[in-house]
């Protein structure tokens, strides 16, 4: 659902934006819900209708009227020398772009010549989806992610706070890091776990039919991310070789120590010296890493307690069961639905705070579903 229409926004038109793909155009319906004018360009004429089509804003044309800010929605491999453009362009804009890498885009914006760099705000806003273009934008596809907002010396400090005002008109949260900061933190939570779901879906290409049939809610968890796009990462990757290079280099370490504990069980048996610890240790430090990951209420993720029920594969059986959730009086902390193949159930994993799960259990049970034991 779209945001509804206000005429509040910080951000004060008209809005240029440079790509009109997924990130562009949803920025693009946000701020035009707002009562924003926006003007769209893309070196697609097609990407450009679309997006227009779709209500992101006008086509931009020569006669516009000057842009108080300008937003380079392109890949990182050409974001640079389009960010460069639009500032020769557009002398008293604020430009930003939006690309997932922000040391190397500097850097080669600070080896051009003639370049005033104070209006330049490099930000990133921690949002996509798997799907791309204009077809796949939101309104909202920002609402309650952090957009980063890159700092260095030499900022005028009214860009700055033009690019923050953006990200929180948009619903984003905004977070301010160095260039340097940034790119070594996507590198761990968002470019390694791209590579680590390519390389564990790649590892399905040959495989055989039978073992494909038994899979699960977890090997689709971990490849969910992997039908991305393969020229857009190879520029991401590429603009953040080095950081993503150092953790690459600690997940080979990790590895190389697992696959130790496991050739020594292979060799001398299960009760191997050291075999259990090494494979322990790689899933216990996993344990702890996955409690670091924020919640939904912020801090560290709650440990929930999960409730499994059996959901027969039929129209708004689904939807029953969370009204049956709300009228016990148990709220809802996070779920996630796994679907056996060819079984006509699904199971319904629901996490709740500790204190209501028993409760939980029982009122379901009474009430017909069938609740799976731990």
């Amino acid at each position: 659902m779209n945001a509804e229409p206000s005429n509040v926004a910080a951000t004060h038109g008209p809005v240029r934006i440079v790509g009109a793909g997924l990130l562009g155009a949803s920025i693009g319906l946000g701020l035009s819900a707002q009562g924003v004018p926006v003007t769209l360009a893309d070196a697609s004429p097609t990407a450009q209708a679309l997006a227009r089509d779709v209500g992101a804003g006008a086509i931009a044309r020569t006669e516009d009227a000057v842009p108080t800010l300008v937003v380079v929605a392109v890949p990182p491999d050409v974001a640079a020398q389009v960010v460069a453009a639009e500032l020769r362009a557009h002398p008293d804009a604020v430009v930003t772009d939006v690309a997932s890498v922000k040391s190397v885009i500097l850097a080669e914006l600070a080896a051009m010549a003639s370049l005033d760099l104070s209006r330049y705000v490099g930000s990133h806003p921690m949002a996509g989806r798997e799907r791309s273009g204009a077809g796949a934008a939101s309104a909202d596809l920002f609402v309650g992610r952090p957009w980063v907002i890159t700092t260095r010396e030499g900022m005028d400090p009214q860009a700055l706070l033009a690019v923050r005002s953006l990200a929180v008109d948009l619903g984003a949260g905004p977070v301010q890091m160095t260039p340097a900061e940034h790119d070594d933190a996507v590198a761990l939570v968002s470019h390694l776990p791209q590579l680590m779901a390519s390389l564990t879906a790649g590892r399905l290409v040959e495989a055989p039919e039978p073992a494909l049939g038994l899979a699960g809610q977890g090997l689709r968890d971990v490849t969910r991310i992997a039908a991305s796009d393969p020229r857009l990462w190879s520029a991401i990757l590429t603009g953040n070789a080095a950081a993503v290079g150092t953790h690459l280099r600690g997940v080979r370490d990790d590895l190389d120590g697992l696959l130790e504990a496991l050739d020594r069980a292979a060799v001398d048996g299960p009760l191997a010296l050291g075999a259990i610890a090494g494979m322990a240790g790689v899933i216990s430090a996993g344990n702890d890493g996955a409690a670091r990951i924020p919640g939904k209420h912020g801090g560290l993720r709650k440990r929930y307690s999960e409730v499994t029920v059996l959901v027969p594969d039929e129209p708004g059986e689904l939807g029953r069961l969370f009204t049956e959730i709300g009228e016990i009086g148990v709220n809802i902390e996070d779920f996630q639905m796994e679907h056996a193949t060819r079984q006509r159930v699904g199971m319904a994993i629901v996490s709740v705070i500790p204190a209501s799960a028993t409760t939980l259990e029982t009122a379901l049970e009474e009430r017909g579903w069938r609740v799976v034991a731990p």
